[in-house]
């Protein structure tokens, strides 16, 4: 298949890493992060949870960090949630959210329980929940989410027939509450993707559901995420979440330390390498993931905030 002319890449830095960080993070770095995001290009950029912050203390802050960045005319801000409690709360700021649902499952039961302590049928019985309160409220389902979808430290290896159950699940919640859902992402919750794993999922989801387009999340956990999001573009992925700096991880993944999503520099970097537009600033990205770099206290997974991009070399050789 022909590489894709354009991607999109989503950008969950925020959301994903700030829920992660072990120590507090100030509300004001939160925003400040989130403003210098929005100066880089990017269309979309998830900004916080709605979580227990029992749970996930570092986004009981979720509503003054959405008060206080400023947003950016021609970007999406969005949030997250899993449950009607999270839902209200979005709602009370909708103003300056783009306010989506999704149907997501995990293709790991295991996983699943660990999560969010629901078996399949449990997991199912949410999310048709899920849906009705969501279009009760007016708010869209946009895609679904499989989980785990490469493997799971917990149940080791996951089938791409697996996969592929996971999303007839989703797709018959959708269908029986009368919605049409043509995305779905493949997410590597604990870092299991490899080139093969992906290119299989890939194919599988695209053999049985020829009217779906997939999209990416792929964690760096065992080095593999270039890598996998190269095998994507490849077989003409045009959509990836990714985070800048490699923030974020997930913390019930049972790997503490293990880093989180592929970082969005890197990600862009390959991309306009191999022609493929991002529309992105790759500088500005970088000194982005520099600023949370500060930010966190600590190293950060992303190499090109040591390296820099090809670009500024190629300005200095000419």
């Amino acid at each position: 298949m022909d590489l894709p002319s354009s991607v999109v890449i989503s950008e969950e830095g925020p959301r994903e890493g700030f829920q992660i960080e072990p120590g507090p993070i100030a509300t004001a770095d939160k925003i400040a992060l989130i403003d210098a995001l929005s100066a880089c290009g990017l269309r979309r950029i998830q900004i916080a949870s709605f979580v227990n912050p029992k749970h996930v203390p570092g986004w009981a802050d979720a509503e003054a960090v959405i008060e206080g960045f400023t947003p950016r005319e021609g970007v999406e801000y969005s949030a997250l949630w899993f449950n009607e409690r999270g839902l209200q709360r979005a709602l009370a700021v909708r103003e300056k959210l783009t306010l989506t649902g999704f149907i997501s499952l995990s293709a790991s039961e295991p996983f699943a329980i660990r999560n969010l302590n629901r078996d399949r049928a449990g997991q199912i019985e949410a999310m048709r929940k899920y849906v009705r309160v969501h279009r009760e409220a007016g708010v869209p389902i946009a895609k679904i989410i499989v989980m785990a979808a490469f493997g799971c430290n917990f149940a080791g290896d996951v089938s791409p027939a697996e996969v592929v159950e996971t999303v007839s699940d989703a797709r018959a919640i959708a269908r029986d509450a009368g919605v049409e859902v043509q995305d779905v992402t493949l997410a590597d919750s604990m870092g299991w993707a490899t080139p093969r794993r992906v290119a299989d999922a890939i194919g599988a989801v695209r053999e049985s559901f020829d009217d779906l387009r997939i999209a990416l999340h792929l964690h760096d956990t065992r080095g593999q995420g270039i890598a996998c999001a190269y095998e994507g573009l490849r077989l003409g992925v045009t959509a990836f979440d990714a985070a800048v700096a490699g923030l974020g991880g997930c913390p019930f993944a049972g790997q503490p330390g293990a880093p989180g999503n592929i970082a969005t520099e890197e990600l862009a970097l390959l991309c306009e390498e191999m022609g493929i537009a991002t529309g992105l600033n790759i500088e500005a990205l970088i000194e982005a993931g520099r600023l949370a770099e500060r930010i966190v206290g600590h190293r950060l997974p992303s190499a090109a905030l040591r390296s820099g991009t090809l670009a500024a070399f190629r300005r200095r050789a000419a």
